[in-house]
């Protein structure tokens, strides 16, 4: 447990966030059927806007199309070898349905559409993450489903009105990865207003500490470690045909 972790108050769920790391190996013990159904079901109670329950979760076993998901995210090995992979969809096709049922449509359903209904999908992701870790699973997250949103929907046999948003990989780890450090909380904890100054100070110490971590593990990386990697990541512009793709599938991001 990270050195920084208030033990003033703690609970089970503060120590399994605080623990949390992202596993890319698994061993093959199965993971029951019966368990992901539970994880699922605990998950569905996470909060959701209006009560729209806009999202629907797929759960891939099978191995072609965990193969399938691996090259549309990079070609991610964990991808392909995770025992499950679940993909959490934003769905507004029961939205539609009732809008349909009362003489109504979603022509033209705006940003505000896309937004909420993305966040209540996000909302069940997470809820779902650390329900399964509570039950000893392990995983990550997988925003590269992202890379061709339209490759991945054709994959899952998406209709209209859907879109994945995430995948998440889970079984029994194989591994147990070093906790990567997070930013001091002066950069993201501000008070009563937004501190731009307090936003900023901290970063110079974090690609320090970054660099220390990855240095530890064996991993190439550069002093600005964090700076570095997010100018790599996000210039040129990440996905920049992911509004087009997510327009074809029915969200007009506008």
């Amino acid at each position: 447990m990270p050195d920084s972790v208030n033990e003033t108050y703690t609970s089970e769920t503060i120590r399994l966030l605080q623990n949390r790391v992202s596993t890319r190996k698994y061993t093959d013990e199965p993971v029951p059927e019966a368990m992901i159904e539970a994880v699922l079901q605990s998950a569905f109670r996470a909060p959701t806007s209006s009560n729209i329950q806009s999202y629907t979760v797929i759960v891939v076993r099978d191995p072609e199309t965990k193969q399938k998901l691996s090259v549309v995210t990079g070609n991610q090995k964990h991808v392909a070898d995770t025992p499950v992979f679940l993909a959490f969809c934003v769905d507004l096709t029961r939205i539609e349905y009732a809008l349909m049922k009362h003489q109504h449509n979603m022509r033209d359903n705006n940003m505000e559409v896309g937004l909420v209904s993305s966040v209540d999908a996000a909302l069940v992701g997470m809820s779902a993450y650390l329900t399964a870790e509570s039950l000893g699973l392990r995983g990550l997250m997988i925003g590269a489903v992202r890379n061709n949103a339209t490759a991945t929907a054709e994959i899952l046999g998406l209709p209209n009105r859907v879109y994945c948003l995430f995948g998440m990989c889970l079984g029994w780890p194989a591994e147990q990865p070093p906790q990567k450090p997070r930013m001091d909380l002066g950069a993201t904890i501000h008070y009563e207003k937004y501190d731009a100054e307090a936003t900023l100070a901290s970063l110079d110490a974090y690609d320090g500490d970054l660099a220390a971590h990855y240095e530890e593990i064996g991993k190439a990386t550069t002093p600005d470690s964090w700076t570095h990697d997010m100018d790599k990541k996000f210039h040129p512009p990440l996905r920049d045909k992911l509004r087009e793709e997510l327009k074809a599938q029915g969200f007009d991001f506008r």
